[in-house]
């Protein structure tokens, strides 16, 4: 079934909307705790068990952004124990390197106490990576005469090197290519996309974000977690649908961000990209009483604009990824409201012209305040186009051409930033 298709009719290729599933599918995919710890906790698995044994110490390289992402949130099943070297921890005493991001969703009360004590014991050497990329980290386990090494590069679960006594036991690739391939995604392709997927094609990716991402939400409002930050919002402010979808969204953060050991789907690497671009479309689909079609469709337009914008800006850097998400979840609330090609994209270039250049200073409970802005930012987007306000090539940073402002957005974050990006981890380590 094909819906609002101004065009008049499908103009996508088998190939293109096969790609398009593969990026919903490789991108949407489940996550326990803040993403950054735990791929450190990954890599500490696969190194645990090239390994073979339990390590005598450990040396851990990381980009900056690791460290600034890992230092202040919780790893889950650790009793609300901060840091790489809990993260590290966790993977050598519980991961299971085969669910990858969900490494450590499984884990005993006796090896919560082993955590604990490898913590206090393990001689842990941390340094910063001399790496070109913003996301790097290299484990290095020792035993006996023994060690072992693992890499992860670019990428969450990108394993790119396992060495055991420096012998190659896996050696991957940094997945350039197929990075560079999400340069081919527009808006107005996924647009069109978002009209014409088959519902059965995209369902069961779509169906497990609105079941674990809603589940965190409202776990995050019923629970005592963090800040309390989407608590506050209900309780501060009218709790009209817009201050909902700000509240469910950031109380997924505020549980998430604190140790909370429910999985999310993440969004371009990240749970609370992935929450912002998804929660907030599902609370204003529940007020419109919509059908779950309409939600389906809107919640991959609001997914793939989210990668797309991102893929420009990076995996990680100073620039609060959320404020992308929110932008998405803009989008998504206007497909919603019957919105069309043109309203998509205005209400996208209405939300970045606002607080693009929102920091990142890494994972933390403040994180949750961040979505909340962001979601606010993104339905203000909407809401100024359809009030026949907008902003135009040469206000700032905005291009004209929604592709154009992406460009400019991700020229910014990427480039722009990296300063700041320095600055903001010199910061955080002065203490």
């Amino acid at each position: 079934m094909l819906l609002r298709n101004e065009k008049g009719g499908p103009n996508m290729t088998t190939e293109k909307y096969s790609y398009y599933v593969n990026v919903l599918r490789d991108e949407l995919v489940p996550a326990m705790g803040c993403t950054e710890p735990i791929a450190i906790a990954y890599a500490a698995a696969r190194a645990r068990a090239a390994l073979g044994t339990m390590p005598e110490s450990c040396e851990i390289a990381v980009s900056g952004n690791i460290i600034k992402n890992a230092k202040s949130v919780v790893v889950p099943h650790t009793r609300g124990m901060k840091g790489i070297g809990a993260a590290l921890a966790a993977g050598i005493v519980a991961g299971n390197p085969d669910a990858r991001l969900e490494v450590i969703s499984h884990v005993t009360e006796e090896q919560i106490a082993e955590i604990h004590r490898l913590v206090k014991t393990l001689p842990i050497k941390i340094t910063l990576a001399e790496s070109e990329y913003p996301f790097d980290i290299g484990v290095r386990l020792f035993a006996g005469g023994n060690s072992s090494f693992v890499r992860i590069t670019n990428r969450h679960t990108n394993v790119v090197l396992v060495e055991r006594n420096g012998e190659v036991l896996y050696e991957g690739e940094i997945n350039e290519a197929i990075e560079a391939k999400k340069r081919e995604l527009s808006v107005e392709d996924i647009f069109t996309f978002a009209n014409e997927v088959d519902i059965k094609d995209i369902k069961p990716i779509i169906k497990r974000q609105i079941d674990y991402n809603m589940a965190i939400a409202e776990e995050g409002i019923r629970g005592d977690w963090g800040a309390g930050v989407g608590r506050v919002y209900l309780s501060a402010y009218s709790p009209d649908i817009a201050t909902r979808a700000k509240a469910y969204a950031a109380a997924g953060s505020d549980a998430r961000m604190n140790g909370c050991e429910l999985p999310v789907i993440i969004n371009s690497g990240s749970g609370n990209q992935g929450m912002t671009a998804s929660v907030p479309v599902i609370i204003y689909w529940r007020e419109l009483g919509l059908s779950e079609e309409i939600l389906y469709r809107a919640l991959c337009l609001s997914n793939l604009i989210t990668i797309h914008v991102k893929h420009g800006i990076g995996t990680l850097s100073a620039y609060c990824g959320a404020v992308i998400a929110g932008a998405g979840a803009g989008c998504g609330i206007a497909y919603l409201y019957g919105g069309n090609y043109s309203d998509v994209a205005h209400t996208l270039v209405n939300a970045l012209a606002v607080d693009s250049g929102l920091i990142c200073d890494g994972a933390k409970a403040s994180c949750a305040a961040k979505i909340a802005t962001a979601v606010e930012n993104g339905i203000l987007g909407y809401n100024l186009h359809r009030a026949g306000k907008q902003f135009y090539g040469g206000d700032g940073i905005i291009k004209k051409g929604v592709e154009n402002t992406i460009t400019s957005v991700a020229r910014l974050a990427r480039d722009g930033m990296t300063v700041t990006d320095r600055e903001i981890l010199n910061i955080m380590l002065d203490e």
